[in-house]
């Protein structure tokens, strides 16, 4: 009898461990604009592994029949990957990227990979991303009140007979909307994961256990924003911004040492190595990049704040084989305008220019993209590699000492 009382009592200690071993589910938030949906077409994922440093990236990015994988451990929630505001759901695999011509990626796929990979659990992704948006308006943090025009911009209006008060009225109401939004989508999702991910134990809880943030482009070019951005300090107010926004996103998700990945906008590549038709763009360039990555060197953040620069990942060979194209076009439009040549001549000539300007093998090259240079060139092998980037910022910060 004793014996059988000991073993029902061992029995159920060990039941007890097990259940109370169970850890919370993990919750990653993705949030920017146009890059963080992601223009990579699938149609571009053999390039990656053209590449033997990317080669071993592809074997994780498709399932033994060559299609794209289905994560079986990581789910995902996104909006903003379309005009509709439609939230889509499901499974990790590609097609969460911006929706349009194509099934495309963002760097919620290799991002989701790689996490889940790092922890060996089922995890969960809330994205929200929206193409053409800023920080100093549309994700405008709470704490930095409304944006208020500044004298450039008011002079403008008024050259242009435009009506000031409406204009600022417009941009209060502007201000913070997308940070709203953003907000909104997170607290909803969280507040029921068992509708997004099945498998979720209310039990065990969730944690939020990341936040990456990759935007920057309409900030860039704001020149009357940003009208000294070719001076040192020129983007001082994105840092400021970049700053308050974490410090409200931790509060508003009571999360005050929530990891926050800034992943540093990249698309050309290192300013140091732009060639002589892109030198015009490297002051600007640099000096906004070292804005978006200051906050991650302020002493508040130390540890759980990190910059990726993107322009690690740049591909110079796809991006050097693009820029031939235009050869391609221009000589396109001289045999166009030569009426003594048929369709089928004209058609001849110019693969005949094409096949002179590349190789076969840079012709393959050439498939691995499929939107343009601010977008990184629509290319699979580029954004695999900033969503692993993005886990690996991540999975660092959580194994540091806190």
């Amino acid at each position: 009898m004793i014996v059988r009382l000991t073993a029902i009592i061992t029995f159920s200690l060990a039941f007890a461990i097990q259940v109370s071993a169970k850890e919370p589910l993990k919750v990653f938030i993705l949030v920017g604009q146009s890059n963080m949906q992601g223009h990579a077409e699938i149609s571009t994922f053999d390039h990656v592994g053209m590449d033997p440093v990317t080669a071993p990236l592809l074997k994780e990015m498709r399932s033994a029949d060559g299609t794209p994988r289905v994560c079986d451990d990581v789910w995902i929630s996104s909006i903003g990957n379309d005009a509709s505001g439609e939230e889509y759901h499901g499974q990790l695999t590609a097609g969460y990227g911006a929706k349009g011509r194509g099934t495309k990626i963002g760097p919620e796929f290799t991002f989701g990979i790689f996490m889940q990979k790092h922890l060996g659990e089922p995890i969960l992704i809330i994205k929200t991303a929206w193409g053409g948006k800023s920080l100093h308006t549309d994700f405008r943090p709470p704490t930095s009140g409304p944006y208020e025009l500044n004298e450039g911009q008011l002079e403008s209006l008024k050259k242009k007979g435009k009506d000031i008060d409406q204009a600022k009225a417009d941009r209060v109401m502007a201000s913070g909307h997308y940070y709203r939004l953003m907000l909104g989508h997170v607290n909803k999702v969280l507040r029921d994961i068992k509708r997004v991910c099945p498998a979720y134990d209310a039990k065990a809880g969730h944690e939020l256990a990341g936040f990456v943030w990759f935007q920057g482009w309409n900030d860039m070019v704001g020149r009357d924003v940003y009208p000294n951005r070719d001076q040192a300090g020129g983007y001082d107010l994105y840092s400021e911004l970049m700053s308050r926004f974490i410090r409200d996103v931790r509060r508003d998700l009571s999360a005050p040492q929530l990891p926050f990945v800034i992943g540093v906008m990249g698309a050309g590549g290192p300013v140091a190595k732009y060639g002589p038709s892109r030198q015009r763009y490297s002051a600007v360039h640099q000096n906004f990049r070292d804005a978006m990555a200051a906050p991650a060197l302020l002493p508040e953040f130390k540890g759980n704040v990190t910059a990726v620069l993107t322009e690690n990942y740049w591909d110079a060979e796809l991006a050097e084989l693009k820029t031939r194209g235009g050869k391609v076009k221009a000589r396109s439009q001289e045999l166009i305008k030569d009426k003594s040549l048929t369709r089928a001549q004209r058609d001849a000539a110019l693969a005949k220019f094409r096949a002179e300007l590349y190789t076969p093998q840079e012709t393959e090259i050439l498939k691995g993209s499929s939107n343009a240079e601010y977008h990184y060139n629509g290319s699979a092998k580029i954004m695999a590699q900033i969503g692993k980037g993005f886990a690996d910022a991540v999975d660092n910060m959580s194994r540091s000492p806190k």
